[in-house]
């Protein structure tokens, strides 16, 4: 009786000690729990402050242009203006009486295509853009003895094709001056061959005078003559007017966006 009055009062010391010691536990984990969520939080909210600081930042730089970018679209915008103020690119060359191609002008190629039919050729013509030389730079032609010396003078670059149904086609490229069209190769394409390697045929300049002569005869006879190369130097300077106007415009837009 005696050992279980003792184990009574054991047990009745010992029940506060293991109740202080559960809560202690209780308290503890609770305070590691606050601990860790409480740290979570405040990692959660630096790294939203961050990203939204960041976001906040990268809006600030997009919405405004670099002076760099401004200072461009100023210097494009005095251009457009310069170029608007020009008689050139708005204006349309009536074609010659008896001009024999019809036109195919693409805005925004650099070349423009003629076409014609024959006594059963079909003649494709692609005109480039002209090669301007200023009247400062011709002047001094009499202090050259060869022609071959003589400084470069406006033209524009032609290539001439030739065809007939079913047969290979003659192709010439030329160099047309003023009130003069010069023969620079010959060549003869065949449709259905793929060989890069293909005969070209002697320089052109190195024939006989006379064939030289006799092909430009045969170039003349199908509209390709002075006064058709004449009123395509000035129809590919207005044109190359147009083009660089809008090519202008195009920058604009792009700096813009």
């Amino acid at each position: 009786m005696a050992f279980a009055s003792i184990l009574r009062k054991s047990a009745n010391s010992l029940a506060p000690l293991a109740i202080r010691l559960t809560r202690v536990q209780r308290n503890y984990h609770s305070c590691i729990f606050t601990a860790l969520n409480h740290g979570f939080q405040s990692q959660q909210t630096t790294v939203n402050r961050y990203f939204h600081n960041t976001l906040h930042f990268s809006t600030a730089v997009g919405a405004k242009k670099p002076s760099s970018d401004e200072s461009l679209i100023r210097v494009i915008e005095s251009e457009i203006q310069c170029a608007e103020e020009s008689d050139e690119h708005d204006q349309v060359e009536e074609a010659p009486s008896g001009f024999p191609f019809e036109i195919e002008d693409t805005p925004g190629l650099q070349t423009v295509t003629l076409r014609r039919e024959y006594d059963g050729e079909l003649i494709t013509v692609t005109v480039h853009m002209p090669d301007l030389v200023t009247g400062e730079e011709q002047e001094g032609d009499e202090d050259y003895e060869d022609d071959s010396e003589k400084p470069t003078r406006s033209n524009i670059p032609l290539v001439v094709n030739i065809s007939k149904k079913d047969s290979p086609s003659l192709e010439f490229s030329c160099t047309a001056f003023p009130d003069e069209i010069t023969i620079d190769s010959l060549s003869v394409r065949n449709p259905d061959s793929e060989d890069q390697l293909a005969y070209e045929g002697p320089d052109f300049h190195d024939l006989d005078e006379n064939l030289q002569k006799a092909f430009h005869k045969f170039l003349e006879i199908r509209g390709i003559k002075p006064s058709t190369t004449n009123y395509l130097h000035e129809y590919m300077i207005n044109k190359d007017s147009r083009e660089y106007l809008q090519w202008l415009k195009n920058l604009k837009k792009f700096v813009e966006e």
